[in-house]
Order: structure tokens, then sequence, then C-alpha cells
């Protein structure tokens, strides 16, 4: 397909721009202690250059070190050692003719102590947010004007070092929205109270901005059009805040949504399709005549094409996407569509970064560590490797081994690619995951990797290979408890559910165990018109879920009114039901079932492995048959250990 808008070239103030690919500004933790751009974060970004992006904006960078730490190892422009970082930046992002702006940040309330020495976090106004849960004290009149002068400074730094222009970052709940928004700002004097006091803080920015460095230099404004949350932005003010914006000379507007009390609205989970929200960009879009670049979930180069055609946007955001794929626009312009790595949304890569780590991806295990892995030795000499399983970690190994001259073959036992995918795609709302297993099916087939499918590997079978290594990516089976009565013709696995082999209309159904499979499984379940409960040793359902898939799917569970029994263990499974103990008083008790359901996670499919070892000199062990782990897991592991053979 000829993509002719998104590779049209476009106009951000008097900057041109290549095409209408532009990389948002995502958290990374990957520059230096120091705020420096470490040569990490440097190689990170110039991978998205090279990959055809148009304009990059950096991660959240700090223009505050005593009370605007966002996270640890956080980009920097809040002092003149800043700039030879960022020219070095800047100076490898334009030799691919990519534009690059800093965006500036101070997270205000949406910070924690823990990251600024113990001092207590600052806000608009004494209101707390409820994600973090510490209440910030209110900043004087005074602090506000000096923090309006390092918003200042941190531009000029930017300039300096030669970067293109700068985005402030008035969305998501952070300092700036929370001036902007009457949710957080609840103040009595000149920034706060009626809409023209709210927007005095941006407003001061930007007259500082364009008198220190002019007005050619270009602002783009990050904006949450949307906060959805009651007495916060709603779309009507998003766009009167719009149209102010443009009053004020700003040059672009970057539309998103939400703050971290609304967070599945600014970084959705799976279920959230491509463009939910391009009716925010849009409204803003018909109010304003200064380019709108703005994030849709945007997964796909037809989407993005989609959306420019249709006058909704200027520029598209192509976050996670990038993430996943930094060949993304270069491969959308050479047709080759098929071999775009997607991003299927599974927000593991936040996970990574809210947990304190540095940002991965489940699906591109080579992300954030380009410089590592730069160049991987190509001295496979068509040695053979045999793989056993199809799995995401068996799949990433022979892609990579593969790429670097070994000749892969996989033994597979199903007739399909995939592995566990192939369960995991089966949930409401879990499609994208057969965009993972369509990359590896379109690799396989342009790398012409050899797989044997509907095959056990034996040691016998792999040893007429004669390989050079050994690959075990066999997989894991479900856990069966150890439990009277699990034998009854009534249990069934969480597996069998999922992959559509339980019937069941207008029972009473127990599901055990509340990992993200078991609650799948339940939801599926109540769907079918089922009375369904799900039991929880732990005092949490969904405990071991990230907030963001855990809120996505409880959310639903909640609407199909599944009942949630924590803290309660499965004694024995009868024909009435099953037999449970209160972990905390001990008392027992029954619960009536037609059907009990298991989802107590699994263990390894390790038997071969010792035979394997005693066989052979190299063997490598990856993925759920190594520990139970999850996609990222698995895609790691066999991404670093074919890197290393």
């Amino acid at each position: 397909m000829n993509y002719e808008k998104l590779f049209s070239k476009g106009q951000i103030g008097k900057m041109q721009l290549k095409n209408r690919v532009v990389m948002p500004a995502m958290g990374t933790a990957l520059a230096g202690s120091n705020g420096e751009a470490s040569p990490d974060i440097i190689k990170y970004y110039e991978e998205r250059a090279k990959g055809g992006c148009g304009l990059i904006i950096t991660e959240i960078t700090r223009v505050c070190d005593e009370y605007g730490v966002g996270v640890a190892n956080q980009l920097s422009a809040t002092a003149p050692r800043h700039v030879a970082s960022l020219q070095k930046l800047a100076r490898t992002l334009h030799k691919y003719d990519t534009k690059v702006f800093v965006q500036l940040h101070h997270p205000g309330r949406e910070t924690s102590s823990r990251l600024l020495g113990g001092k207590q976090i600052v806000a608009p106004s004494a209101v707390m947010c409820k994600v973090t849960q510490e209440m910030p004290r209110e900043l004087s009149t005074e602090e506000v004007e000096g923090l309006v002068k390092k918003f200042v400074t941190s531009a000029k730094i930017a300039q300096l070092a030669g970067i293109d222009g700068v985005e402030l970052h008035a969305a998501h709940g952070y300092l700036i929205n929370q001036f902007l928004s009457p949710y957080t700002n609840k103040r009595t004097d000149k920034y706060g109270g009626h809409f023209a006091n709210r927007m005095r803080f941006i407003s001061e920015i930007m007259v500082g901005i364009r008198h220190i460095c002019g007005p050619d230099f270009p602002v783009s404004v990050r904006i949450s059009a949307n906060e959805f949350v009651e007495g916060g932005i709603t779309l009507d003010e998003g766009v009167k805040i719009a149209r102010y914006l443009e009053s004020i000379g700003v040059d672009a507007l970057n539309v998103s949504a939400g703050i971290y009390e609304s967070s599945a609205t600014i970084i959705e989970p799976m279920s959230y399709p491509q463009g939910w929200k391009k009716h925010l960009a849009e409204a803003v879009k018909k109010a304003v005549n200064i380019p709108v670049i703005a994030v849709n979930v945007i997964r796909e180069p037809s989407f993005a094409e989609g959306l420019l055609e249709s006058g909704s946007v200027d520029f598209v955001g192509i976050g996670r996407g990038l993430l996943a794929d930094p060949n993304w626009a270069n491969k959308a312009k050479e047709g080759k569509d098929k071999q775009i790595r997607r991003c299927i949304s599974c927000v593991s890569c936040f996970e990574e970064l809210s947990t304190g780590g540095v940002l991965k991806c489940a699906v591109n295990p080579k992300m954030g560590r380009e410089l590592e892995f730069e160049n991987l030795p190509k001295n496979g000499d068509d040695k053979v490797v045999a793989i056993v399983g199809a799995g995401p970690a068996g799949l990433e190994a022979a892609r990579v081994l593969k790429l670097r001259g070994f000749n892969p073959v996989i033994f597979e036992k199903e007739n399909e690619l995939g592995g566990a995918l192939q369960i995991a795609k089966k949930p409401h709302l879990k499609e994208k995951i057969q965009w993972l297993i369509d990359y590896y099916q379109e690799q396989i087939k342009v790398l012409d990797i050899e797989v044997r499918y509907g095959i056990d590997a034996t040691v016998e079978n792999i040893k007429e290979l004669n390989p050079y290594a050994v690959f075990v990516a066999a997989g894991a089976r479900p856990i069966v408890p150890q439990v009277p009565g699990v034998e009854s013709k009534n249990v069934f696995a969480a597996e069998d559910v999922l992959k559509g082999k339980v019937s069941a209309k207008g029972e009473k159904i127990a599901v055990i165990g509340s990992g993200m499979t078991g609650c799948e499984a339940a939801e599926l379940l109540a769907m079918g018109g089922n009375e369904v409960a799900i039991i929880e040793m732990q005092k949490e359902i969904a405990g071991n879920v990230y907030k963001l898939n855990r809120y996505d799917i409880m959310s639903r569970l909640t609407k199909h009114k599944v009942e949630m029994l924590p803290c309660k263990k499965l004694l024995q499974i009868t024909d009435q039901g099953v037999a449970l103990m209160d972990t905390f008083t001990s008392a027992t008790s029954l619960k009536q079932a037609d059907k009990v359901i298991l989802a107590l996670g699994v263990q390894p499919n390790n038997e071969l492995i010792p035979s394997l070892e005693e066989e052979f000199e190299r063997v490598y062990v990856m993925g759920d048959v190594s520990k139970p782990a999850r996609i990222g897991d698995a895609t790691r592991q066999g991404f670093e250990k074919a890197s290393i053979l």
C-alpha cells in the first residue's frame, strides 16, 4: 500500500518534517545518573531515527532537580552541563533527517518523596493523587514564579544544544496539567480560580520561552483533552484550552488523555481498540489552525493513514509501536507491513518502568539494549541448532540464530506456531496476541527457517540432525493440585475453557485461582450466561496482575457479576461443589458448583532436559520450561541465548 499522507512532508512552525510519523515522549530511565543523554539513550533514539521517524520527542526531561524528579535516571535539562550530551543526541538524530524535541516536565503531585530524597512532593494545591497516595505541599506564589523560570531555562539549554524545539508536558496529570485543571487547582492567588488564572502558569512559560529562545523556536504542548475524572477537564474544557494555547503562540498541540487516576486512558491495556480516542483529536483539530499530533493506540500504518486522510490529525503519534519495532516507518514505506512487529498493548513496558526498572518491551527484547546488542556476530557458518518448541522463546531464538548465520530447525508437537500464545489469544479482547504469532510466521517465511510440525522432539530425532546446540523451549502444562476429588468429571483446566472445550450455560462454576488466566476464563464463562465465582487463597483477587491490566479485567468481571472469594483455600472437590477453608479464621464452607475450573498456574515440561544434557554439549533452556514466565521473559531469554551462542 502506498501511504501517501503518512510520508508527505509536514510543518510545525517554521520547521519542516520529512513525514508525519512522530515518536511521542515515553519515560525510559536510560539516561545517565546525572541526567545526561547517555550512550544507551542516544542509541535507543538513533534506532528510531534510522527506522524512518520524522520527529522524536524525548522522554520526560527534568526542569527542576529539587522537586521535579519523575523517574530515576531521567533525562535532564537543568544546567549547562547537560548541553554537551543533548548536542550529541541532536547531531546523531539529524544524520537521518529526523527532528528532535525535548519534552520539558515536572511531575508535581504525581511522583514519590522516595525520588526526592524524602522531601514532601509539591503541587499547585494540597490535593492528593489517589494513585501515588502522598499528600503534596501547596507551592507558594514565589515558588511558582521560580518554576516558570526553570521551564524557560531548560528550553534555552535545549536550544543551545541544537535541539529543534521543545514540548511542554501539560498532560497526564503532571504539574502544568495540575494548574490547568479545576480538579487539582484550588488556589486563590493569581495562579488559581477562574480559567485565565489557571492558564497563567503555562502562559508565563510561553512568554519566557519566546523572549529567550526567539519567535522561530518551535513549541509544542501535550494536553489531556479529557482527564476522564469527575471534576476534571472535560472535552469541552480541553478544546477551550487548545484554543487558548493557540492564541498565546503555541506551534503545535499533542493531544492525549487522562491522568494517573484514569491511567488506562493514557497507557491503554490490550482491550482498547486502535483509535478509541480519535474523537478527542478531531474536536481539537476542528477548533484550531495549528498542527495537531495525537496518540490513538495506533499499531498499523493503514490505520495511521486513515486518520490522516480523514483529517482527524496532522501527525500520528506512534509510541509503543516504535518500542516494539523501531523500523515501523521504514517497513511501512517499503510495503513490508507484514514484517512490522506490532505492539500488542500488553503494557509490560510501563510495568517495568513503574517498578523502578528501565523501559523494556515484551515483543522486542533488544529495546533499551540497542548499544549492548549493536553488532551481533554473523558467525553461525550454517551450523544446525535444534529448537524444541515453537512458542515465543523458541521462535525468537530461531529468528536471531538465522540472522547470525546458523541453521535453526524447530520441532513443534502441535500443527501450528505460537505455543502458549495460541492459548493466550483466546480470552475476550486478547486478539492482538495473534499479531505476534503473525509476525513470527512472516519471519519464518522470510528467513526460510525449517519447522517440523506435529513432531515430538526426542533425543533420537534430534541426534539425527547432529546439532551444534540444542535450545529447549518446550513450554509448560497446567498445575493440578493434590486434593480429593480433583479427578472428578466436573473438573477442568482453565486452558480447556479458553480453547472452547468446556461448554456451560446457566450453571454454577467455581474458578480456582485468580491469576490472569483464571480471571479470563471466569470472564468467558460469565459472558456465556453462567454464575461464576473466583476462589483465591491470597487476600486479593488478581493480586499478581499489573495494576493497569488488573483494573481492566476487574472492571469487566464486576460488570458480569462474577463473585470474588479471596482468602479461601481449596480443601476438596465434590459433586456438590468445593469445600473451602478461610485462611484467616480456619472456618470451612461449601461453595456450590456444577463445574470446577483449575487456574493455579503451570509447571515446566522439563522431562527431556536431563537426557539432552547427557547427550549434547550445548543445551540451552528458556521460556516456561525454565520456569513459568510471561511473553517478555520468553522472548528475552530466546534472544539472549541466541545472541551468545
